[in-house]
């Protein structure tokens, strides 16, 4: 019996791999009689709404959305110290849009990698401080409990601490953490409880969490 050699995968041309139909994002042009009010975008109701927004705001005018926002934004705000150009930064401030924080702050270097936040910046408030001290002095002024969130000998855990509702919860970057100075200024610093073999978590990841629990407490009174 002789061995044939098989016979080599006939290769797909990158035209032929496209020509799946991909699922669209988001709703075509409105059907029926057109709504009446000043929220409504005539060019969305013309062509579609592409966005990534909620069913609610669909054909909504931008501004009009981020002043519905405005209304029920909730009294937590985030801040993320941005000295080495921290690449979290934009999925911090996604998850800040998606549980309606007052504003993110960054503190350190203007400028910041958006792709991440899956144009959420554009619903979200987002305020720049260059220094600790100018962040430190804007939170004074507003009333605000300025919390840490790290791994520090005096840190107590997040998951037994009653969060104030007026607060701005602070994350250092990615590898450093929180700076000496911001840890000096926070009320107190809350380090998240961990079960396996690393040391700490993502940023991104511990802002999330940090987040949720703020909700918990004060949006559905869950004490700790």
């Amino acid at each position: 019996m002789t061995d044939h050699p098989q016979t080599p995968p006939v290769p797909v041309s990158p035209s032929e791999e496209e020509a799946e139909p991909k699922a669209e994002v988001g709703v075509g042009p409105w059907e029926g009689e057109l709504p009446e009010g000043e929220h409504w975008d005539p060019d969305l109701l013309a062509d579609g709404d592409r966005r990534n927004v909620v069913d609610k705001y669909r054909y909504w005018k931008h501004e009009a959305i981020v002043a519905d926002l405005d209304s029920k934004r909730h009294d937590f705000h985030i801040a993320i110290e941005n000295w080495q150009h921290d690449l979290n930064i934009g999925t911090v401030v996604r998850t800040a849009n998606a549980f309606l924080a007052k504003e993110v702050h960054i503190i350190g270097r203007r400028r910041w990698n958006r792709r991440g936040a899956m144009v959420t910046d554009r619903y979200q408030h987002v305020r720049h401080h260059p220094t600790v001290e100018d962040f430190v002095a804007w939170a004074q002024g507003e009333g605000l409990a300025i919390i840490g969130i790290d791994i520090f000998p005096d840190s107590v855990p997040l998951e037994t601490y009653d969060l104030p509702k007026n607060c701005v919860l602070v994350f250092g970057q990615e590898g450093p953490g929180l700076t000496p100075e911001v840890h000096a200024a926070a009320l107190d610093t809350l380090s998240i409880e961990q079960f396996g073999s690393t040391r700490s978590i993502n940023a991104a990841s511990a802002a999330a969490i940090a987040m949720h629990a703020w909700i918990r407490r004060h949006v559905f009174s869950q004490h700790v």
